[in-house]
């Protein structure tokens, strides 16, 4: 017995065995007990075409299978009596047809499994006392079943291991993404490799094999590692965006509005805020002049702030970059207003010049344009047309602050002030109460108010004043016969403030204007008069007041019912020197 085994017979079972030889493989080289060149061959053990080959033999009345047409009972019956449960009828209820078994290769991997019989291994161990062999490639040290010649591979290769894994031990990547190569990393061969039989060897590369293998990777896992660490980063990066996106959803959503930090930058910027502004109308104009950073921002300081609402129409200078609520508090504080302001008892002229400065303009550029203008400006139909009227804008010009931007036309400015006295004058409903005081219409109404504005200098002094007015401009008046005697009418007409004019002078002018020498009232109005000084000209006194002084040149008015208690006052005066 060589040191593969030998069978029972003489020939080798083994195809590692040197005495086992290739006979050019024209067919299929006798296996274990069978005849190399005889017909009669021993059926091999898993083969169950072999099988009934034999049986075939050794009882001629039971045909072949590919001998049978039809299937007969009563000889499949006999059969089963004869024979008992040594062979089973693999062609029970198997009407199609199968081709005989023709001594081609086979591998005993696919065996005829009888009708009604579980599959078996056709290398298991068969029942004893018939066909009784053992199953030489059941065992782990058993080489593989022989191959067909075109399977076959070269006695080296079959003789070096398939495979080197270890269960224990972790894998290496081998994809060119983690070892950072253009091909798949090859195992390099070791010297432990020569003999596959050895289990000296084997355990020894299992033994120290590993350690090798663990210490000559270090640039694969250093390798591996950079690879997971970009892969982190992307992973980490992604999240980070997602979470931005999100974060910036959420702060617009729920979050505090945009806003810029303290008082803003030094740069200062003229914004104009016209009538009937509110809230984010007021806002979205802070926000195009640069001021605030958001719309949202300023109406959520302008709520928070208890004085937020008083925020007029009017022009503002405010510094650019300002918080929300800084700009709130700014737009209060009357020192940051802008605005053109007119004064109660303004003379036109004096308005004239504060556009004309305002716009930087010409001096007198914008007295021309009211002069040229004045019916464009949307004057009320009662105005008087009187030639003798100085202008015909004075007293419409309503006493307020007005937003005059750097840019605008003066005519603009006018406009909106016409506009703001017919809307005041308007609520007075001064048509009805020219004719209560017996006056020529809302026109003397206006120029009564102007009079008093100038003359009076407290609100008590305006309703004496106008009571003055009106007891002086009845038939009935003996004292001054219909003559008023108002310095400022002639300061108006002079263009001046002089509170002591010769008698002399004013005797000798004869101008319209001119209360000394002309009867009644004005040609028309000789200021802007406020609410005051209208409400005074709606509502005088009834004391009998007809004389009046400035005592004390300036603020303090004295007043007389009777002549000679107004030369007293007179006196008083002229100590001032």
């Amino acid at each position: 017995m060589t040191e593969y085994g030998r069978g029972p017979g003489s020939e080798p079972w083994h195809p590692e065995d040197p005495l086992y030889g290739d006979q050019g493989w024209g067919g299929r080289q006798a296996d274990h007990g069978q005849s190399q060149y005889g017909d009669q061959q021993q059926s091999f053990p898993q083969d169950p075409y072999a099988q009934q080959h034999q049986n075939h033999q050794q009882y001629p009345q039971q045909q072949s299978y590919d001998q049978h047409q039809q299937y007969d009972p009563q000889q499949h019956q006999q059969h089963q009596q004869q024979y008992g449960a040594q062979q089973q009828d693999p062609y029970g209820q198997q009407p199609p047809a199968q081709p005989q078994y023709d001594g081609g290769w086979d591998s005993g991997q696919q065996a005829a499994v009888p009708y009604g019989a579980e599959p078996q291994d056709p290398y298991a161990q068969q029942q004893p006392g018939y066909g009784e062999s053992h199953d030489y490639y059941g065992t782990p040290e058993a080489y593989p079943p022989p191959q067909p010649p075109g399977r076959r591979e070269a006695p080296e290769q079959q003789q070096k291991p398939s495979t080197d894994w270890d269960p224990d031990e972790p894998q290496e990547e081998t994809h060119p993404f983690f070892t950072g190569t253009d091909e798949p990393a090859a195992r390099e061969p070791r010297d432990d490799d020569d003999d596959p039989d050895d289990d000296s060897s084997r355990s020894s590369r299992r033994g120290r094999g590993g350690s090798e293998r663990r210490g000559g990777k270090g640039k694969k896992k250093s390798r591996n590692g950079c690879a997971c660490l970009v892969v982190s980063l992307v992973l980490v990066g992604g999240l980070g965006g997602v979470s931005y996106v999100g974060y910036t959803y959420w702060k617009k959503q729920f979050g505090a509005p945009a806003d810029f930090a303290g008082s803003g930058t030094s740069e200062q910027v003229e914004v104009e805020i016209p009538e009937g502004s509110y809230g984010y109308d007021i806002a979205n104009i802070l926000r195009k002049k640069g001021v605030i950073k958001s719309s949202d921002a300023f109406v959520a300081a302008q709520n928070d702030n208890p004085r937020g609402k008083l925020i007029q129409a009017g022009v503002y200078l405010l510094n650019k970059e300002m918080s929300g609520a800084s700009a709130v508090v700014l737009m209060l504080d009357t020192k940051s207003q802008n605005l053109l302001v007119i004064p109660e008892g303004t003379r036109n002229a004096k308005v004239y010049e504060k556009i004309d400065l305002r716009l930087g303009l010409e001096r007198g550029a914008t007295a021309k344009i009211a002069k040229t203008k004045a019916e464009s400006l949307g004057l009320p139909k009662w105005v008087d047309d009187n030639p003798d009227v100085k202008d015909p804008l004075e007293g419409f010009l309503y006493p307020a602050a007005y937003p005059v931007a750097k840019g605008s036309k003066p005519e603009d400015a006018l406009k909106r002030m016409v506009t703001r006295a017919n809307k005041e004058y308007d609520k007075l409903d001064l048509e009805a109460v020219a004719k209560r005081l017996k006056l020529d219409g809302p026109w003397q109404v206006v120029t009564v108010a102007s009079l008093v504005q100038v003359e009076g200098k407290t609100h008590d002094d305006f309703r004496k004043m106008a009571e003055v007015v009106y007891n002086r401009l009845k038939p009935t008046n003996t004292e001054t016969n219909q003559l008023l005697q108002f310095d400022s009418a002639f300061n108006y007409l002079n263009n001046q403030s002089n509170i002591k004019i010769s008698e002399s002078e004013i005797l000798s002018n004869k101008d319209p204007y001119n209360t000394y020498t002309q009867r009644g009232l004005t040609p028309g109005p000789i200021s802007n008069p406020g609410a005051d000084a209208l409400a005074a000209a709606l509502n005088p006194t009834t004391e009998g007041w007809l004389y009046f002084v400035a005592t004390d040149g300036e603020h303090k008015t004295e007043f007389a019912k009777t002549y000679d208690e107004h030369l007293k006052l007179k006196e008083k005066f002229d100590a001032l020197g």
